[in-house]
């Protein structure tokens, strides 16, 4: 069996009796529902002659209980700094041995700066134990008074434990935007994201393809690190792919007059404006090298250098960096920087695309027809035969949603801006789901593709994919050319170069014939 194990302060007040006849150090020994079997009283040597006096008196009220006087002086009581430090020094050395020893720290006696200390150091697990906190006797009781301990695992206290949840279930709403998503993958990243946003100031890498709501989302932990106080300053969202050459580097790092940077004043910069806040990054990846640079030395160390300045200003501030491309095959490619990948590659968050959660589809479509009654300031909805057939289509593994949740969102709202006495009809979802197919079969056509079948019909698709390419470029050299020897020249210029090309327009006729095509119907 364990022994029970309690350190505390001598009460220069308490334990000397000048309040009251109930003295802490003493009494804590005196309770036979917590037998203590060594009580470590810390002391300073002013306080010699009433630490034995209370050492004496343990003996004789609690014979079964050994007392250990540590000496620790302190000069001021009430100095943080001094008295935690010296807790620390004493922790460090003490040599606890929880597999034969349970450790309890008494909180009563000592300064509030004493008991802040054991808390800080307790919480902290320097000090592995329980708090002990005692009380006097009520009323007439001559007994020993009161004590209650506290387990600082919190997970222990079950009402507790129930606030926590409801809290986190509440951020995880709050993170989802209000959407009930039954997705198991993704409902574990929210999870995970909202530990981690909690939690750390390190940069979020979030990917995925577009439409898969990298904005709001970002907007979204803006909203989680403002409620938990991680951050006072604003949400600064900047779209790299609009930023290029000297302009990006003015717009995100500002500029002094006298840069020549097109303008007649300072410039503060978006970075200067996150200060405090979050700055969102979103398409980090159109970035320069140069401009990834400035970034991770800002990041790093929450300085940077205007363009024109020969200062470096100070802007402290939270990154969230958005991508549409696999980052690590941009460092491969050499388009992005691998110490910057290597920065923001602490926490990276996938989003699947919307045709990967098919589960999740119908709870949106539901957010999607709020969203627009709000807009629009009516209410809309589904007749039921209409829904379950704007659903079937919309979980079908066919339907690919290439734009994902903007396709969705825009999809909803044209139902809705078109129902008649706002009701959706199964007429309307058959003319949405042709505008929808349509639309994506225009957007994604193979331009090579398109090419060949105008020169070749059905033929076209009997090509292997090896030779479509060569195939169309062939032909748009031909149309940009003005004869069929001109076509040879640019086509093979390399080879006649090297001197191995003799008659590129018999070459170029030849390779058109392989596929039954001659100079006058790539011309057409």
């Amino acid at each position: 069996m364990k022994k029970n194990v309690v350190l505390g302060f001598l009460g220069t007040n308490l334990d000397a009796g000048k309040r009251r006849r109930w003295r802490p150090s003493v009494q804590i020994c005196q309770h036979p529902d917590f037998p203590i079997d060594r009580l470590e009283l810390i002391y300073s040597r002013r306080w010699q002659g009433l630490a034995e006096k209370v050492k004496s008196d343990i003996n004789a009220a609690s014979p079964g209980t050994e007392v250990l006087l540590q000496l620790i002086n302190v000069r001021d009581p009430w100095d943080f700094e001094e008295v935690y430090g010296a807790m620390f020094d004493f922790a460090r050395g003490y040599g606890f041995d929880e597999e034969r020893e349970d450790y309890h720290v008494h909180l009563t006696t000592g300064t509030h700066v004493a008991q802040i200390c054991w808390f800080l150091l307790t919480e902290a697990r320097h000090v592995p134990a329980r708090l002990v906190q005692t009380g006097p006797p009520r009323g007439e009781d001559p007994g020993p008074g009161s004590y209650q301990i506290v387990d600082l695992d919190l997970s222990r206290y079950n009402l507790l434990q129930q606030r926590f949840d409801t809290v986190s279930r509440e951020y995880s709403t709050l993170l989802k935007g209000g959407v009930e998503t039954r997705n198991e993958a993704f409902n574990a990243m929210i999870d995970r994201m909202e530990v981690v946003t909690s939690g750390s100031d390190a940069p979020l890498l979030l990917m995925g393809p577009t439409g898969t709501g990298k904005s709001d989302l970002a907007a979204r932990l803006y909203e989680l690190k403002l409620q938990r106080r991680r951050i006072k300053g604003r949400l600064v969202h900047v779209n790299c792919s609009t930023l290029r050459g000297e302009r990006a580097m003015s717009t995100l790092f500002g500029h002094r007059r006298q840069a020549g940077a097109g303008g007649v004043s300072d410039r503060r910069g978006l970075l200067q404006e996150a200060d405090g806040g979050v700055l969102f990054l979103d398409e980090i990846d159109e970035l320069g090298l140069d401009e990834q640079a400035m970034i991770l030395h800002a990041v790093e160390t929450g300085k940077y250098l205007p363009l024109g300045s020969d200062y470096e200003v100070t802007s402290r501030f939270h990154l969230i960096a958005g991508s549409g491309q696999d980052l690590a095959e941009s460092v491969a490619a050499g388009r992005f920087r691998a110490d910057l990948f290597a920065r923001l590659n602490l926490w990276t968050f996938r989003l699947p695309a919307l045709h990967d959660r098919p589960e999740d589809i119908e709870p949106n479509i539901v957010h999607e027809l709020d969203r627009v009654e709000k807009l629009l300031g009516t209410r809309i909805s589904f007749n039921a035969d209409a829904h379950a057939r704007y659903l079937r289509f919309a979980t079908d593994p066919g339907t690919l949603w290439p734009g994902n949740f903007r396709d969705l969102g825009a999809s909803v709202q044209r139902l809705c801006t078109l129902a008649p006495r706002g009701r959706i009809t199964t007429r309307m979802v058959d003319e949405e789901i042709v505008t929808l197919k349509t639309t994506w079969a225009v957007a994604g056509a193979d331009p090579d593709m398109q090419l060949l079948t105008d020169h070749l019909g059905a033929q076209a698709q009997d090509i292997d994919a090896f030779d479509r390419v060569q195939l169309a470029t062939v032909i748009r050299t031909c149309r940009q050319s003005a004869s069929l020897s001109a076509a040879g020249r640019t086509l093979f210029a390399a080879s006649r170069a090297a001197k191995k090309s003799r008659n590129d327009a018999d070459r170029l006729r030849k390779y058109l014939e392989k596929f039954g095509l001659d100079w006058a119907q790539c011309r057409s």
